[in-house]
């Protein structure tokens, strides 16, 4: 299994940027039965959850982007997104992707997200 994510860049403090993690060579089966979830991590700090999807419950946010970060899926496409709106410079960090399920935990490599302000 290979976590592919991309989206990430430069944008301006209250801008919005789109993630996406592909899990290409995923079995959709095993797709549909797996949490994914976004960290990130800043220059110093440790890695933090950020949003968490599982398969069959309601999304879970940090403290800190909750309002303004939005996770989803698309099943089809085997592609789990991470909307982020209203950016700010405490949002700079890299992000990761990393799939959970019985008997499996991936992580992606990280996509830089850079706010200014």
């Amino acid at each position: 299994v290979q976590l592919q994510a991309s989206g990430g860049g430069l944008v301006q403090a209250g801008g919005s940027l789109r993630l996406s993690c592909k899990a290409s060579r995923m079995i959709l089966s095993t797709f549909w039965g797996t949490a994914f979830s976004w960290y990130r991590q800043a220059p110093g700090k440790e890695r933090e959850l950020v949003a968490d999807s599982s398969p069959d419950g309601n999304p879970v946010y940090g403290d800190s982007v909750t309002g303004r970060f939005t996770i989803s899926r698309d099943n089809a496409r085997k592609t789990v997104y991470l909307q982020m709106n209203s950016l700010k410079t405490e949002d700079t960090a890299v992000y990761y992707c990393n799939a959970r399920g019985p008997n499996l935990n991936y992580w992606g490599e990280g996509t830089q997200v850079t706010v200014s302000s």
